[in-house]
C-alpha cells in the first residue's frame, strides 16, 4: 500500500483482525479500529473461498489501510484476495504447492505491486527440519526461512519482508539474529500467540 518499509522509513506497527474474516462488517470496523490506535497495517486471515470474498467487502469498508491477506496452503486463494485489493501477501512459497502454483502467485503479485511476507513459525516447521533438528531453534527456522527466500530470488521476486517467530522470545531473537546476517530485505518481528485472544502471553 503507501507504507514502506525497510531502510530509512521508520518501523512500521502491524496488528491482526482476530474477527472472523467472515463476519461481514465486524471485520472491517476491527481493521478501522486498529489503525484508530496506531496500527500502520492490518493482517487479516484468509483460510478459505469465503473468506477471500469476504476480504474483497473488507477492502471496500477500509479503502485506506494496509490490509496483508494471511495465506497458507490455497494458491487459488493468493490470487483471489490479489484481484481484491490486498496489499501483501503472507505465505511460505514452498507451502504453496507446485513450482507452477508457486510462479503464478509471484507474478500475480509482481502484476499487482504486491509484497509477499514469507511466514515461518516454530509450530509449523517442514518435516525434515522437524526430523532433522528435532525441536525448533534459531538455526531450523533459518534454514526453513531460507528455502522460501531462494524460491522467491529463484523467480527474481525481492519485494519480500521475512519473519521467523516463536512463542519463546530467546529463541525469536535467536532466529532473527541469524536470518538478519543472511538477508538485508526487511525483518516482520513477532512473538507467535502472543495476543490475548489466544495465550495471553
Amino acid at each position: 500500500g503507501n507504507v514502506l518499509e525497510g531502510g530509512d522509513p521508520p518501523i512500521t506497527g502491524q496488528t491482526v483482525a482476530p474477527t472472523d474474516t467472515c463476519g461481514g462488517a465486524a471485520a472491517g470496523a476491527q481493521c478501522q479500529r486498529c489503525v484508530a490506535v496506531g496500527a500502520d497495517i492490518v493482517r487479516v486471515s484468509v483460510p478459505s473461498m469465503d473468506a477471500a470474498e469476504a476480504f474483497g467487502r473488507i477492502r471496500q469498508q477500509v479503502p485506506d489501510v494496509p490490509l496483508v491477506a494471511d495465506i497458507h496452503f490455497d494458491h487459488r486463494i493468493a490470487l483471489a484476495v490479489a484481484e481484491r485489493g490486498a496489499d501483501c501477501l503472507r505465505i511460505n512459497p514452498g507451502n504453496i504447492g507446485s513450482e507452477d502454483k508457486i510462479r503464478e502467485v509471484v507474478d500475480c503479485a509482481r502484476d499487482k505491486g504486491l509484497s509477499i511476507r514469507i511466514g515461518v513459525n516454530a509450530g509449523s516447521l517442514e518435516k525434515d527440519i522437524q526430523k532433522k533438528y528435532r525441536e525448533p531453534t534459531g538455526e531450523a527456522l533459518l534454514e526453513s526461512a531460507m528455502r522460501h527466500v531462494d524460491i522467491l530470488d529463484r523467480l527474481n521476486f525481492h519485494e519480500f519482508k521475512v519473519s521467523v517467530k516463536a512463542s519463546n522470545v530467546f529463541l525469536t531473537l535467536d532466529a532473527y539474529r541469524l536470518l538478519s546476517a543472511q538477508i538485508d530485505n526487511p525483518l516482520h518481528l513477532g512473538v507467535t500467540e502472543a495476543g490475548v485472544f489466544r495465550s495471553g502471553t
